[in-house]
């Protein structure tokens, strides 16, 4: 009775496509046993009619989403652009001083300097990482941020550290620089000008 119920069941097995039970193989002859285990293939499953998708409002295309690297890469290129149309800093950078007298550089050096100086104004506010006037007496407290602070010469001990100030340093407080527009060729920080005849 027992291989009748085995029969049948390996029978429902085979019909439905599935593995035999382990105990089926001590009654199986040895050829059946040598061959590699069968394979089914899933039927497919018959194409249903395509539905017509409803009409979804449109939405506005996405924007790329800009790496910050390519954001700060961006803004340093606008904010040098800045200093070049107010101040003509990279004409004046790029321009081999050697054949020009003390005179015509402190010239050229004051206009720069304006115009550079209203770009900072405008933009930026900036104020000293650490009071007080160059040249005089001061404690660099313990904790300091080397970030904020740069220690010249050896320090011995713990901090505090006292010592003379060289440069009291410059930290932007707030940034309002203008807004980049989209598809600006940022590596252009400066136009080239051609004056018509």
């Amino acid at each position: 009775m027992s291989r009748f119920v085995l029969a049948f069941s390996c029978w429902f097995r085979i019909l439905f496509g599935k593995k035999l039970r382990p105990d089926v193989l001590p009654f199986l002859p040895d050829e059946i046993k040598a061959l590699p285990p069968p394979t089914f293939e899933k039927p497919e499953k018959p194409e249903k009619p395509e539905k017509r998708p409803e009409k979804q409002p449109e939405r506005p295309p996405e924007k790329p989403r800009v790496s910050p690297a390519q954001a700060h890469r961006d803004g340093a290129l606008a904010f040098l652009a800045l200093l070049q149309r107010e101040g003509r800093l990279v004409d004046f950078l790029r321009e081999p001083l050697d054949g020009f007298g003390d005179a015509d550089i402190g010239a050229a050096a004051r206009d720069v300097h304006r115009g550079c100086r209203k770009v900072l104004e405008q933009h930026l506010s900036i104020e000293p990482v650490m009071p007080g006037a160059e040249e005089e007496k001061v404690s660099v407290p313990k904790g300091f941020d080397p970030a904020e602070v740069r220690l010249i010469g050896e320090a011995k001990g713990e901090p505090p550290f006292r010592g003379t100030l060289r440069h009291h340093g410059w930290r932007v407080v707030e940034a309002k620089l203008p807004t980049l527009a989209d598809g600006v060729d940022r590596a252009v920080i400066a136009p080239a000008e051609v004056e018509l005849s």
